[in-house]
């Protein structure tokens, strides 16, 4: 196949070193950045820069840019796209991409797909970017028009640069969970970090400050764009949250331990559960 990828930064990059280094297939990228594109080019993650006059003959384009510009790339170069192409975006959030996009592919007769691989780091750019990125990973699509046979190499493709898993969804539902498995997440750390006492930690903290940390260093643009994008369910998550806080707060201040107990082990048997410990 002919592989276009438009945005060369973490995400976008990986995908350019997996394929070019895992498969035989041509990849051609795209960056505002000239630099990347050298850097791509100079480690044999991209054949050739992408060019408007290479866009008809890609098989597939896969968009690595934020979720508003990822609309206006398809927007101002959707009569360039072949028919015969898939599109997908690599995008955090679906449904503002999705009912944007997918009324252009239907009118113009290119496929599109929804997608967002469950991967990522604390730092950003090409220079980040990691060919083994995906390894073990999940791969979440959008596919609920794209036929089979396309979907299915697809899916090859993604397990051939290291997902091990394809996980088929609606644009509503992926953004309902991602909310919470992600957002929510860097929201926590985020504010976490924020402490007085994060500047004395050195010397008594160990994973637990680690893990809750880890995606503070997060990339405030894109994240802002992807808060704001998907915030009422974004918001829902939040405002769960504080009122389970409140919880732990009132029991701790009013020295209710048989409640704070409960809590405790009510929060212990969740976690396991989830994780398939108990049944």
């Amino acid at each position: 196949m002919n592989i276009g990828i438009i945005g060369l930064g973490l995400i976008g990059g990986s995908m350019a070193k997996a394929i070019s280094y895992n498969t035989d297939h041509c990849v051609m990228g795209y960056d505002i950045s000239d630099q990347a594109i050298r850097k791509a080019m100079l480690i044999k993650a991209i054949e050739k820069p992408l060019e408007k006059d290479d866009i008809a003959s890609c098989d597939l384009i896969i968009i690595a840019l934020y979720p508003q510009a990822s609309i206006e790339f398809i927007e101002e170069n959707c009569d360039l796209i072949s028919p015969d192409t898939l599109v997908i975006d690599c995008g955090g959030v679906k449904e503002c991409v999705c009912e944007k996009i997918s009324p252009i592919a239907e009118e113009k007769g290119f496929i599109f797909v929804g997608g967002h691989p469950m991967a990522g780091l604390e730092h950003s750019g090409f220079d980040n970017a990691d060919a083994t990125l995906f390894e073990g990973g999940s791969m979440i699509l959008m596919a609920s028009s794209c036929p089979i046979q396309k979907l299915e190499a697809l899916k090859k493709l993604f397990m051939d640069i290291g997902f091990n898993h394809i996980e088929i969804t609606t644009p509503a539902e992926h953004d309902r969970r991602i909310a919470f498995t992600s957002q929510l997440a860097h929201v926590v750390s985020s504010s976490y970090i924020k402490s007085p006492t994060a500047m004395e930690h050195a010397g008594f903290s160990a994973g637990s400050y680690l893990d809750l940390t880890r995606v503070a260093k997060l990339n405030e643009t894109m994240w802002t764009e992807l808060f704001l994008e998907n915030s009422e369910n974004l918001l829902r998550e939040i405002d769960t949250l504080v009122d389970n806080l409140t919880k732990y707060r009132d029991a701790i201040a009013e020295g209710d331990a048989v409640t704070l107990k409960k809590l405790l082990y009510d929060g212990r048997r969740a976690k396991e559960y989830i994780d398939g410990e108990l049944f």
